[in-house]
């Protein structure tokens, strides 16, 4: 794919802070954007596609875990996973804003297709082995470099300014769910078909994507301005999200969420297997749990009038403090009421986070911004992964879950006390 040769579009300065309060909107208007046609299809193709990225993961990660008896190795699998955006995410960022999102999303989708045929042919003739798991699961991770940061910016060039709060809300909510619902019904079909039919499932799933997209209207698209190739563009991106304090903040507190929160397929699998001794589809039925609290999260996101730091925080220290008490929970009944309303938590910060980092920042440069944003969401676990494994294999599930929770609970405590200090300053300063 040539890239575009037209002169770069000057970036525009940040933009204003977001109001800490909006307006609620009505109940009729809780999903105003699906009004937009092309936002439909594009809200089918993107629940199937986060939905079958979900499947093909947690289903990976199981067979891991019965090739090698290893949660270490559960752990390398969700490293490799993410470990691409770590390394090249900046970059997906850039071409976001470089080439047409459609079309990048049409070639991401129709690779994941081709990964999950090879899987499901591998898995069904018995001849897969642990490190074709680890070399696809990487490729699938650099598929996720380019098709994250387009998927999150494209929302805009579908809905245009009006709708767009509202479309960020609903996108949001419905990548992270699913993300959630993708393993619980993953986990399930391992049970019902086996993994190598599931993964034929899930590049059925990303075929079908691809067919929503292109049934859009491209006539009716809003595209932004067109950012040609330049040196600079990634540092530009970096700096930007830095000198914007919402969009930094907000980045540094979803770091902590998403290397120690958002390892839950790590200790899942370690509750399901060595905790309650309840199996693949036990260990369907505790991401069922997750799911569920996600979609209360979901609609409770799009009632949502205005977001800023605060509730961003909030979120946060609220995700936190379930996950540390699931830890703690002595029963299946009491873990699994934690674990929906860890869901409901989880997902009301994601979406929070999501809409702050894309509101704040510009059209032009909205592409490198959500790169940055993706990166520490999908690097983070990266991380996290074998970290998590580690500690659940070295002092069991019990202490993994607690510290998951505790270090996020701590970091948001200790960001409001730095914002809290911050503004006093100020004060004092004013009054001076």
């Amino acid at each position: 794919m040539t890239p575009p040769t037209e002169t770069a579009v000057p970036l525009p300065p940040p933009t204003a802070q977001m109001p800490i309060v909006g307006v609620r909107p009505a109940w009729r208007d809780t999903f105003a954007s699906l009004r937009v046609p092309n936002f439909r299809l594009f809200t089918i193709g993107h629940i199937v596609a986060t939905t079958a990225i979900g499947m093909q993961r947690i289903t990976q990660d199981w067979l891991v875990l019965q090739l090698s008896g290893s949660v270490a190795a559960v752990g390398i699998t969700v490293a490799l996973q993410f470990a691409p955006m770590l390394f090249f995410g900046l970059y997906g960022g850039v071409l976001a804003d470089r080439y047409p999102k459609r079309v990048l999303l049409m070639i991401t989708q129709s690779i994941a297709a081709v990964l999950a045929v090879v899987l499901s042919v591998l898995a069904l003739t018995g001849s897969v082995q642990v490190w074709h798991i680890y070399l696809i699961a990487f490729i699938l991770g650099l598929v996720t470099v380019v098709d994250t940061p387009a998927r999150q910016s494209f929302v805009t060039e579908l809905v245009g300014p009006a709708r767009l709060p509202n479309a960020i809300s609903v996108n949001s909510a419905v990548y992270q769910l699913g993300q959630l619902i993708g393993p619980a019904v993953g986990g399930i079909m391992i049970t019902a078909i086996g993994s190598g039919w599931s993964f034929a499932v899930n590049a059925v799933a990303c075929a079908g994507v691809v067919l929503t997209l292109s049934l859009m209207n491209v006539a009716a698209l809003m595209p932004a301005p067109v950012v040609a190739r330049a040196k600079g563009q990634l540092v530009e991106g970096l700096r930007y999200t830095v000198r914007k304090s919402a969009i930094l903040w907000t980045i540094v507190m979803l770091a902590f969420v998403s290397v120690f929160a958002l390892n839950m397929p790590v200790l899942l699998a370690a509750y399901a297997s060595d905790v309650f001794d309840i199996g693949a589809g036990g260990y369907g039925l505790l991401n069922s749990l997750v799911a569920a609290g996600a979609l209360a999260g979901a609609i409770a996101s799009t009632r949502r009038g205005g977001v800023d730091l605060r509730i961003v925080l909030g979120a946060a220290a609220a995700l936190g403090a379930l996950q540390a008490l699931t830890g703690v929970m002595p029963t299946l009944a009491l873990f699994g009421a934690l674990l929906i309303a860890g869901g409901v938590a989880s997902l009301l910060f994601i979406t929070a986070a999501n809409s702050l980092v894309q509101l704040s920042s510009n059209t032009a440069i909205r592409g490198r911004v959500m790169s940055v944003y993706v990166l520490v969401l999908l690097g983070g676990q990266a991380v996290g992964g074998p970290v998590m494994g580690w500690l659940v294999e070295r002092a069991g599930p019990h202490i993994g879950m607690i510290v998951s929770g505790g270090v996020p609970l701590l970091a948001a405590a200790a960001i409001g006390l730095v914002l809290l200090r911050q503004r006093r300053v100020r004060a004092r300063a004013a009054a001076a």
